[in-house]
């Protein structure tokens, strides 16, 4: 059997909610074999994040180069990248071996409010990275702070800051709504071609650590299936959606736990 492979380019979560972990457990929940990059090694769990230690930009290539040269990889995700050296050799990876579908999740903030991008680094993202990507993947607050601009609260402020974000050079963006209000959490999926919008019920949980690894991840899962990128959305929306709504189940530390990332494995 030949099983499609996902490649997640990100930061480790000691806490296992976010980061490689989640990304990882979220391609084997859908049907994927999943490889890793580390860029980042974090003292994390459900409380916040205490300590941060970065991965030399020569040895995230030598990862890079280590996967790509032996396994087929059908799409990246690509997750916390804090440094702007890190975010250079990421790039020049992606040139040399150009993946197909490249997923692109700005972390700049963790669950918990702790910063997790260094300010320096947001310009490297903007103009060398996201202009690779097959889909970005903000929620209301990192695509602000990816424009420099307000939170938007409102339809048409999401629809230019979409269409603003869609101008860096993307191929399509996804803007989620988890942060927003309402009985409804919408997505809206920018492409050149018009506007998408995803909406689902708004989960009452305080267990969403590792809920934007996830959605991106499944993303890349699904295109690393062979699905279209609607279609990919589509999926992850509902995963994710399935993962939130079970998370309570899991009772996982004291602070934002994590999602339920194998909901459907659950024995009844």
């Amino acid at each position: 059997m030949t099983i499609p492979i996902a490649l997640t380019i990100a930061g480790s979560d000691s806490g296992g909610g976010a980061g490689i972990q989640a990304d990882l457990k979220t391609f084997s929940a859908c049907g994927v074999y999943g490889a890793s990059v580390i860029t980042a090694l974090t003292a994390q769990n459900t409380r916040g994040v205490s300590g941060i230690h970065e991965v030399p930009a020569a040895f995230v290539t030598a990862q890079i180069d280590a996967v790509f040269s032996d396994l087929d990889v059908k799409a990246v995700k690509i997750g916390m990248v804090s440094q702007r050296a890190v975010i250079e050799a990421i790039v020049a990876g992606l040139a040399r071996w150009s993946p197909r579908h490249v997923v692109v999740d700005p972390v700049m903030v963790a669950t918990s409010g702790d910063r997790l991008l260094v300010p320096d680094a947001v310009d490297a993202l903007r103009r060398l990275l996201i202009p690779r990507a097959s889909i970005i993947t903000p929620n209301l607050l990192e695509a602000a702070a990816l424009l420099d601009d307000t939170v938007a609260t409102s339809e048409a402020d999401i629809a230019k800051q979409g269409e603003r974000l869609l101008a860096l050079g993307c191929e399509a963006v996804l803007i989620k709504g988890g942060h927003g209000d309402g009985p409804q959490s919408t997505d809206y999926l920018f492409r050149s071609d018009g506007v998408v919008q995803l909406a689902a019920p708004r989960i009452a949980t305080r267990n969403t650590h590792g809920t934007g690894c996830t959605l991106s991840s499944a993303i890349a899962a699904g295109l690393a299936k062979g699905l279209t990128l609607e279609a990919a959305v589509r999926e992850a929306k509902a995963y994710i959606s399935a993962a939130i709504a079970a998370a309570d189940r899991l009772q996982v530390g004291h602070g934002h736990g994590p999602v339920h990332h194998f909901h459907a494995f659950e024995r009844k």
